[in-house]
């Protein structure tokens, strides 16, 4: 992991080199000024010079912000932050197309995906675009197989659950921000109204398939002021899409949808689902649906490498430590890298000291490979100063963290320990090469190397301490 200080200095040489001419003009300016004193054009070039010259280091402050993840004091929201539960996530996406009048939402379960095309030409550099779209050189092309859900039709396919499906296979540009519905599995659609026997005309609906995959968190609020959580509620989810639909959308402030804030019908039509849902309440569908291993696209997306991470030695003898935050709320914008999109971000972050957590707004570019997983997590891992005022965002941790790359312990006597999987003793391991002062800048952590073996016993004996519940009796 870079240091700010060495982001800082790549920053100023780029920036000398494309402003050079700066100080050139600052020095021909000053000397030409300096044997004929007044306002002519040698001060006029001076100050010229001297303009670009002050560019260089505030164009290098600038880029270093921009690009390195780091979160202080002025990123703090005032009054406490966002109302928001800790186990809240709102999800701004770009819209998809809203289709005909006539095309019905639908379900369905991605069979299959792999990815396609993505080929940004913008070699890691920020590429801001006009306009509010997602370009299609930073949409990656994924294609799908997917099993539509149509209980209505009189005439497809059955399964053995009794519901109606047709399959569809298909490539489409999908949002960054909304890869995770695709590793859940389950997508919402429209689907066409076409003459018998044609293909049907399937389009994925991006931002309500976040919604229905459970990557963003929904609650509604009754007409008695009552709440109820519906993420994972996928069955009432889609019909109160269609409801939503039908009225024109309906609003969602946070992840929280209000009937008291609805028109009468709209209100009532809800309401009534929830009655029915109160009389039998819907489970909450799996994580992750059956053969994920079929539709798992982090590994083809570009983003950091999982590793236990990198350690300063200065850092980890003045006391810096390692610390988690959780994103709140995500919203896209027209910035992207070739790794991932540029985001304004919402995070809680709870500090080492114990005292208690707080917001922080701060805009970072997320790697797309982490964004595949956020159904799963939101949790970040924090690299905290010293004197605890700064906290930069260590992605090569939170991908080891959050399973986009797994992880890997490798014993003095060359068995493989059980980590994978299991993200608290990931966790542990990692904050005691941390206060140890080891760097580990790979996913695999072996006790065979030298440099290790002072740490070997520490972590068996951190390994045992989480043992994992599966294989107890």
């Amino acid at each position: 992991m870079r240091s700010r200080i060495g982001v800082f200095v790549g920053n100023l040489l780029f920036a000398a080199v494309c402003c050079g001419a700066g100080p050139f003009f600052l020095a021909v300016g000053y000397s030409a000024w300096d044997e004929d004193p007044g306002w002519g054009w040698p001060a006029a070039l001076a100050a010229f010079g001297a303009a670009v010259s002050v560019m260089i280091p505030v164009s290098a402050i600038i880029a270093t912000r921009q690009e390195f993840p780091r979160i202080t004091r002025r990123d703090r929201l005032k009054g406490g932050g966002f109302p928001y539960r800790d186990d809240t996530f709102v999800l701004w996406a770009p819209s998809s197309q809203q289709g005909s009048a006539q095309a019905r939402l639908m379900r369905a379960d991605v069979l299959e995906a792999a990815l396609v095309r993505y080929n940004p030409d913008g070699e890691s550099t920020f590429t801001t675009h006009v306009g509010n779209y997602t370009p299609d050189e930073f949409t990656p092309l994924i294609g799908l197989r997917l099993r539509v859900h149509d209980s209505e039709e009189t005439d497809p396919a059955h399964g053995t659950d009794g519901t109606a499906y047709f399959e569809v296979t298909g490539e489409w540009r999908v949002p960054s921000v909304c890869l995770s519905a695709i590793t859940a599995g389950r997508l919402v659609v429209l689907v066409e109204p076409t003459a018998p026997g044609a293909r049907r005309a399937v389009r994925p609906e991006w931002p309500r398939s976040a919604l229905l995959a459970g990557t963003r968190t929904s609650r509604l609020i009754d007409l008695e002021g009552r709440s109820a959580e519906l993420t994972r509620r996928s069955g009432r989810q889609l019909q109160q899409m269609r409801i939503s639909r039908e009225a024109g959308s309906v609003a969602m402030t946070g992840d929280t949808i209000d009937l008291r804030q609805l028109d009468p019908y709209t209100a009532a039509r809800y309401a009534a689902l929830a009655d029915r849902d109160r009389a039998c309440p819907e489970e909450q569908a799996p994580v992750s649906e059956p053969g994920e291993e079929t539709r798992r696209l982090a590994d083809q997306l570009p983003g950091e490498t999982g590793e236990f991470g990198w350690v300063g030695r200065r850092w980890s003898r003045r006391g810096g430590v390692l610390v988690r935050a959780r994103f709140l709320e995500m919203r896209g914008r027209t910035t992207f890298q070739d790794h991932g999109p540029v985001l304004d971000t919402v995070l809680r972050i709870q500090p080492a000291d114990g005292t208690p957590p707080f917001d922080a707004a701060r805009r970072l570019t997320v790697p797309m490979n982490y964004l595949t997983v956020l159904h799963r997590t939101k949790e970040v891992v924090l690299v905290v100063s010293p004197n605890g005022r700064s906290y930069v965002v260590d992605w090569a941790r939170t991908n080891l963290l959050a399973g986009v790359t797994a992880a890997g312990v490798i014993a003095p006597d060359g068995t493989e320990l059980p980590v994978a999987g299991r993200p608290e003793l990931i966790w542990a391991l990692m904050n005691l090469l941390a206060s140890q002062g080891l760097s580990v800048t790979t996913p695999v952590l072996d006790l065979r190397k030298r440099r290790l073996s002072r740490v070997a016993d520490m972590v068996t004996r951190v390994v045992l301490d989480h043992a994992d519940p599966r294989t107890c009796a």
